[in-house]
Formats: C-alpha cells, sequence, structure tokens
C-alpha cells in the first residue's frame, strides 16, 4: 500500500474487529437481566449516540476540518470540499438505507413479540451501520498522523454494546435462545472489519483524500446517530432522563478524548 504500512493495516483490522467484538458483549449482556425495559433500552441507546456524536466530532470532523483548510490557500474551495465529503458521508448511509430492506423496531422487553422475519429486518437495520463504523476506524489509522484513533475505536466499541443488546433481545422475542441470539449478535459486529478495509483503500489514494476521507466518515457517523440511533428512542415521555443520558455520553467520550489527544 502507498500511505498505509502493514503495522498500521493490521493495527486497524484488529482494532475494528475488537470494536465489533463489543457488539457480541452487548449480545451476551441477554443474560445479566431477566427482563430489560424500554426505559433500559433507550436510556443505553442515548448514551451511546452522545458517545458517537462526540466521536465523530472530536476524532473526525474537527480534524479534517483544521487540515482541509490549511491545505488552500482559498478558503471558500476549502470549505467547500470539506462540507461536499461530509454531504458524500451522509447520502452513502442514506442510499444503502434506502436499497436495503430493514425495519425499525421501538425494542420493549424479553418476550415473543416479534416474528421472525421482523426480527432480522430489525438486525439487518443495525448491522447497516457497521460498515461505516468500521470505515471511520480504518480512515481513522489511515490518518493517524492527524489523531488518535484509540479514542474513535472507544467510542465505537461503547456504542456497540447497546447495539448488541438489542440484536439479541429482537431475536429472543423471535424464538431464539438467548446463547443463539448473543452469538449472532456477535457474528454482525464482524461487518466493521470490512468496513475497515473499504477506509484503508481510501486513504490510500493520495495523501489529499485523507482529510476528505474523515469528513466522508464523520458525515457517516453522524448519519447513524441522527437517523437511526435517536429514532429509536423516540416516544418516550421522559425528555429529561433521554437528554440527560445523550449529554452523559457526549461529556464521557469529550474527556477521554481529551485524555488520548
Amino acid at each position: 500500500m502507498l500511505f498505509v504500512s502493514d503495522s498500521i493495516f493490521i493495527n486497524a483490522l484488529v482494532a475494528a474487529l475488537v470494536a465489533g467484538m463489543f457488539t457480541g458483549l452487548g449480545g451476551f449482556a441477554i443474560f445479566l437481566k431477566k427482563k430489560y425495559s424500554k426505559s433500559n433500552i433507550n436510556t443505553m441507546l442515548n448514551i451511546a449516540a452522545g458517545v458517537m456524536l462526540a466521536a465523530a466530532i472530536f476524532s473526525l470532523l474537527v480534524p479534517a476540518m483544521e487540515k482541509i483548510m490549511s491545505l488552500h490557500n482559498n478558503q471558500y474551495m476549502g470549505a467547500l470540499h470539506y462540507c461536499g465529503a461530509v454531504f458524500l458521508g451522509v447520502a452513502l448511509v442514506w442510499l444503502l438505507n434506502n436499497l436495503l430492506p430493514h425495519e425499525h423496531n421501538h425494542m420493549g422487553h424479553h418476550g415473543p413479540f416479534f416474528d421472525l422475519k421482523k426480527a432480522w429486518l430489525f438486525i439487518i437495520a443495525i448491522s447497516l451501520h457497521k460498515l461505516p463504523e468500521g470505515l471511520a476506524v480504518g480512515v481513522a489509522y489511515g490518518a493517524h498522523d492527524l489523531l488518535n484513533p484509540i479514542s474513535l475505536v472507544l467510542g465505537i466499541a461503547i456504542h456497540n454494546i447497546p447495539e448488541g443488546l438489542i440484536m439479541a433481545i429482537a431475536l429472543y422475542g423471535a424464538g431464539y435462545s438467548k446463547a443463539k441470539a448473543a452469538l449472532i449478535a456477535l457474528m454482525m459486529g464482524m461487518l466493521q472489519p470490512i468496513g475497515a478495509l473499504m477506509g484503508l483503500l481510501i486513504t490510500d489514494i493520495n495523501t489529499y483524500i485523507i482529510p476528505l476521507a474523515m469528513a466522508l466518515a464523520g458525515g457517516t457517523l453522524m448519519f447513524v446517530v441522527i437517523n437511526e440511533i435517536l429514532p429509536e428512542t423516540y416516544g418516550t415521555k421522559k425528555t429529561d432522563k433521554s437528554v440527560a443520558a445523550v449529554f452523559g455520553g457526549f461529556i464521557l467520550m469529550t474527556f477521554i478524548f481529551m485524555v488520548l489527544h
């Protein structure tokens, strides 16, 4: 590879693999409680949303903006390139969402409330996130000279835990055993190394592509949070608790980023 060394390539794939395994960790959390309420799930998803927002902003979008603007004498052209890359990231995930069949459901509690088809459509909806998240990891490692990718990996790993749990709950509700449901959640997390490979290949084209790829990856994560994670928590009357959980996750990830930075 032209710009990405073998060690960076391997580290990125291992990091994406570990982050993906946290989806399985969340899946096996189904054994920790006899029943997870909708409030439990909403709180975890809101914390994950706050974590992902901070990871996208501080680990990708801000460093990409600074690097692109430093490379341009014309600030308008630099801003146009940056905003275009963010928009492209949003558009790519939006297109992926519309091309692949999937279904959103508001998770409630353990029990036979899903039929098998709906459960799998719901799993597909969550699994769609894994590719752009893996892409972000690959881009972050490709841009290791501009940022510390570890903070982004931690943010994605933390966010994968509640996603893995709701995957397992959906499958358990459709009739799978808890063990099988948790193992399927783990397997879905393995899509992230594929996304990481795509991110590494993007950043390997030339050096100017790297900050553009960071902006693109940041756009994909923002879309995932705004269009996929937060809507799953809509409809609850406990808005104060939801807001507190989002800000709590954001502040936690901000602290982690500043310490690692």
